[in-house]
């Protein structure tokens, strides 16, 4: 595989879970900055289903916090989807909301 490839493939798996993400992060050439911004962004987006899925396993029950936890989830998955289809095209533009938080610097 040629480095294009690793940055394509490295980019899209980064978005499929934390195995995914850890996978991308290990496995990526450190100096590739179209594979970082796309592993930097979805640990956060990792972060985020996770704190949601605890939430959501906290108010379980029927009310607003439900209601809320949905939207932000549905939020999250599109967010998650521009992702994956920005790191195919291997684009380094920064993604909504969460594009220019870095949790990653090399």
């Amino acid at each position: 595989m040629n480095n294009n490839t690793h940055t394509r493939l490295y980019s899209v798996i980064s978005y499929f879970t934390w195995i995914g993400w850890l996978i991308s992060y290990f496995l990526r050439d450190k100096n590739d900055n179209v594979t970082r911004q796309h592993v930097n962004q979805a640990l956060i987006l990792n972060i985020c289903n996770t704190v949601i899925s605890i939430l959501s396993n906290l108010f379980n029950s029927n009310g607003v916090m439900t209601i809320v936890i949905g939207v932000v989830s549905l939020a999250l998955l599109v967010i998650e989807i521009i992702g994956i289809v920005r790191a195919f095209q291997m684009s380094d533009k920064p993604l909504p909301v969460i594009g220019e938080v870095r949790l990653i610097n090399n």
